[in-house]
């Protein structure tokens, strides 16, 4: 296996049950085949898939499965986690036949990923359990001779935005503590924002990641929609834990509704 790897993040799928389903406008199933596609036709195609959470807007079996029999052919491991939006319990028997993988350990090139569940149950806000935060510090333990990437739902930073802010990772302090005593920690990916974020902590690179249906608009004071199309995020992690990253944005028509005050 090359000790380099190219990785793709997709963020806040915001499915619904049936593919006709519409968030604020747009049919969240149509902004994802055309970003699959997109993926379908890279040459060299992605090592794996990583989706960020939020993957549906209508939380069911049947939403998940759908998600499933999108995926089904595609040619890498594709990995997620649960957002604010999920239910754990429908995603784990939908979404458990490859090349979905529930795997909370991904190992990609030279490089270790651990993804962490931090849905708080019925609330918008993240918080990452004591229980969660003791089983990082371990596998960090365990493997502290490979560059490292961390994955959640939630921000753990400010954005600028207070609507948004107010549902950030509401615990960050305690996952930067276990961070700064793990140097081979690199990189933390996250979504949630539905938008681009980057930021810079002790060494380690935090980046946000836009939503493959609807856009916020960044430091918005109120909840505002972006008129720009669904992208992901693509990275590209060397044997040296440097790591290269570039947003793609997928242009479909949008027909938003720019006056909703939520979704």
């Amino acid at each position: 296996m090359s000790q380099s790897a190219y990785l793709i993040q997709l963020s806040d799928l915001h499915l619904f049950s049936n593919s006709s389903g519409t968030l604020l406008g747009l049919r969240t199933a149509d902004s994802l085949a055309a970003i699959l596609d997109t993926l379908q036709h890279q040459f060299p195609p992605p090592d794996a898939l990583l989706l960020t959470g939020d993957l549906a807007q209508e939380p069911c079996t049947q939403t998940y499965t759908n998600l499933a029999n999108a995926l089904k052919t595609f040619p890498c491991p594709v990995y997620w986690l649960p957002g604010n939006h999920d239910d754990p319990a429908a995603m784990i028997p939908a979404l458990a036949q490859p090349p979905l993988r529930g795997d909370r350990l991904m190992s990609l090139g030279a490089w270790q990923g651990i993804l962490l569940n931090s849905q708080v149950e019925g609330q918008v806000h993240g918080a990452l359990s004591e229980t969660t935060l003791h089983w990082l510090d371990e596998q960090l333990s365990n493997c502290s001779d490979r560059p490292t990437f961390i994955a959640l739902h939630h921000p753990p930073f400010r954005t600028g935005a207070p609507w948004l802010d107010s549902s950030r990772l509401q615990n960050p302090e305690a996952l930067f503590g276990i961070l700064d005593r793990h140097p081979q920690v690199k990189l933390v990916l996250f979504g949630h924002i539905h938008q681009s974020f980057m930021a810079e902590r002790q060494g380690v690179t935090y980046l946000g990641c836009p939503s493959t249906c609807i856009q916020f608009l960044p430091r918005a004071a109120k909840f505002t929609l972006e008129p720009i199309g669904p992208g992901f995020r693509q990275l590209w992690l060397e044997a040296d834990g440097t790591v290269r990253t570039q947003i793609q944005r997928v242009t479909i028509p949008l027909t938003l509704d720019f006056t909703s005050e939520g979704y």
